[in-house]
């Protein structure tokens, strides 16, 4: 999961990256409020997780900036110096998902991420996961649309799955990439356009197909389930419905 931790403390910041990196997360720390905007103005996070005394802007704005102006509700933890009651109740108010008291322990970070992840995305089981006419084996490493055989090489797969798991969700570019291809990876924009257009290619993944595979200018990418449009024959008999009803009309005899 791709995590975005502000905390103007860095010795705080730094065990909290290092906390989640030894659970298999990418955490991006922040130090000031104003940068930490920056980035999720143009950036995907699966967790945020925030100080609330930060010099610039307090982490309680950050927050509810965030619940204003973020399209996905993104699960938030609190991590901070403030213990009163009604320093809970107006984080919790504010819409934040969990709140922790320093000093940070580690174990208890880890069990509160654990649990915010869970909720907020429901992992299904990772041998076989289907959506709707795609199945995926993910040991194999193989895709099935209706029972047919679909060959992707293995990123491609990996796309695919990711894209499908988030199914609604807005992703940015360097969310997919750091995914995909892991954060070390030297792996360009154009890298990602082709393989997302191999896949809408590949898995019919259109609007006539029940699925649109969409590009958001500037930020990355969204795969939605939409309704298929009506069939040409339920289009044609409507259009002629009308047609008959128009020349009822005009053929029925004037009063008088």
């Amino acid at each position: 999961m791709r995590v975005a931790a502000l905390d103007d403390e860095s010795d705080q910041l730094d065990l909290i990256r290092q906390t989640l990196a030894s659970m298999g997360h990418d955490c991006h720390g922040f130090t000031d409020s104003k940068t930490y905007l920056r980035a999720l103005r143009r950036e995907t996070f699966d967790l945020l997780i925030l100080d609330w005394q930060v010099p610039d802007i307090s982490g309680l704005e950050v927050l509810r900036w965030a619940r204003e102006n973020l399209q996905e509700r993104v699960p938030v933890l609190f991590v901070t110096n403030r213990n009163t009651e009604a320093d809970v109740i107006e984080g919790l108010n504010a819409g934040a998902d969990d709140f922790m008291i320093k000093p940070m322990r580690v174990g208890e970070l880890m069990a509160r991420v654990k649990a915010l992840l869970r909720r907020a995305y429901h992992q299904q089981p990772p041998n076989e996961v289907s959506f709707g006419r795609y199945r995926f084996d993910v040991a194999g490493a193989q895709i099935t649309v209706d029972g047919v055989p679909v060959t992707l090489k293995q990123k491609e797969f990996d796309l695919a799955l990711f894209l499908f798991q988030n199914m609604g969700r807005l992703l940015s570019r360097k969310h997919l990439l750091e995914a995909v291809w892991a954060i070390e990876a030297e792996v360009s924009s154009r890298s990602l356009d082709t393989h997302v257009s191999r896949l809408r290619t590949k898995l019919g993944l259109h609007p006539e197909n029940g699925y649109r595979l969409a590009a958001i200018y500037s930020v990355g990418y969204r795969l939605e389930a939409i309704a298929p449009p009506a069939s040409g024959h339920a289009g044609a008999d409507a259009t002629e419905t009308a047609h008959h009803e128009v020349a009822q009309a005009t053929e029925a005899p004037t009063g008088g």
